[in-house]
């Protein structure tokens, strides 16, 4: 017995000094749901999640992400509160949807503030930014890994060209959240807050006139909203994704498996997400693009134009913001105007790397996706 021992012993010390030592254990496999309310792919946002649907699957075998968009199984709102008690993994969320939970979350949006690119990707090393994480933390349970980019070109759809204060004026237009009544408002049109999957029906049949969206959204509605004008880089609508974990849900998880998912969404996934949405708005000009404004399409204002609509506007969404927020928010609305114009400032356009990407490797995603045509 002695003998067989010993034998044991200098067998496992000669397979150590080879340096075959045996694999260690894979974590346990993951169950992720994800609640969103953006469309299913190819939307920018959904194929950034099937990335990392399949690259969790190949880091953690057995591991699931279950998708649900379109408020499949939550809205924005919604989420938040299920993710607080714990009822829910993650949200890919949207800072101003959210602000119908915690009204904190609308100091960040408004229009004609993060102007370029690099600005707008700027955003996580706000303070302001960093006051929200903290809040979402301490008082919503909720870990935020880090934010993600709407269509740079969110713009206004309507049957006509709504391209001065004038054009506005009278039309019940659309709105994504109330932030952006402020606005509308502030151009004479009559705003009226709707879920984008009531927005056809209601074009249709005259409800409404017009829409506030982003690009993939008048790739939707370009039959009966064909005139899509945007003034510039987030000029009609600034707002932003944040995407985050309940916290009851991370903590149940072991410290191997949360630096693997961390890591997959923080190094993987929301980059891929930055480069799908930069490319997505560039297939979308490219291809309904127009210059001349008597034209249906997606028509870009010229400085002068937008400028009119900034004048018209003045600060009537900060003033908005701060008649609806507590008054301990006011400050972080100042805050967050000033953290904009130091980032604009910082990154002026053309000098941040989203604007290098190379669609053509991001192309196959949307390829994969496309509807085939009967």
């Amino acid at each position: 017995m002695l003998i067989r021992t010993a034998l044991a012993g200098l067998a496992a010390a000669a397979v150590a000094a080879a340096g075959i030592l045996p694999a260690a254990a894979a974590p346990d496999p993951v169950k992720i749901r994800i609640a969103s309310d953006h469309t299913p792919p190819p939307h920018p946002a959904a194929l950034a999640e099937i990335l990392f649907q399949e690259r969790l699957a190949e880091e953690i075998p057995g591991s699931e992400v279950l998708l649900f968009p379109s408020k499949a199984l939550y809205s924005v709102p919604e989420a938040v509160e299920a993710m607080t008690e714990g009822n829910l993994e993650m949200t890919w969320g949207q800072f101003g949807k959210t602000a119908q939970i915690d009204p904190f979350m609308a100091v960040v949006v408004g229009p004609m503030l993060l102007t370029t690119p690099g600005a707008i990707d700027a955003i996580d090393g706000f303070e302001t930014y960093a006051m929200l994480v903290k809040r979402f933390e301490d008082l919503h349970n909720i870990k935020i890994f880090g934010s993600a980019h709407l269509s740079f070109y969110m713009g206004a759809g309507s049957g006509s060209r709504l391209l001065k204060p004038e054009d506005f004026a009278g039309r019940k237009i659309r709105s994504m959240s109330p932030v952006e009544n402020a606005a509308l408002s502030a151009w004479g049109a009559n705003p009226t807050t709707m879920a984008f999957g009531d927005v056809p029906p209601a074009l249709e049949t005259g409800v409404i006139d017009g829409l506030l969206t982003s690009l993939g959204g008048f790739n939707v509605v370009k039959d009966q909203a064909p005139f899509f004008t945007v003034a510039g880089i987030n000029g009609i609508v600034g707002d932003y994704y944040w995407i985050g974990a309940s916290m009851s849900w991370w903590n149940s998880l072991d410290s191997e498996q949360q630096a693997i998912v961390e890591r997959l969404i923080v190094e993987e996934m929301l980059p891929f997400a930055k480069k799908a949405n930069w490319c997505n708005d560039k297939r979308m000009i490219d291809k309904y693009g127009t210059e001349d404004p008597s034209k249906p399409g997606i028509y870009i204002m010229t400085a002068d134009e937008a400028g009119v609509l900034a004048d018209a506007l003045g600060s009537g969404t900060a003033d908005h913001i701060k008649k609806s927020t507590p008054g301990e928010a006011d400050e972080w609305v100042d805050k967050f105007a000033m953290e904009a114009k130091a980032a604009v400032a910082a990154n002026p356009m053309g000098s941040h790397w989203l604007e290098e990407t190379d669609c053509s490797e991001i192309e196959p995603w949307f390829e994969r996706f496309a509807k085939k045509k009967k």
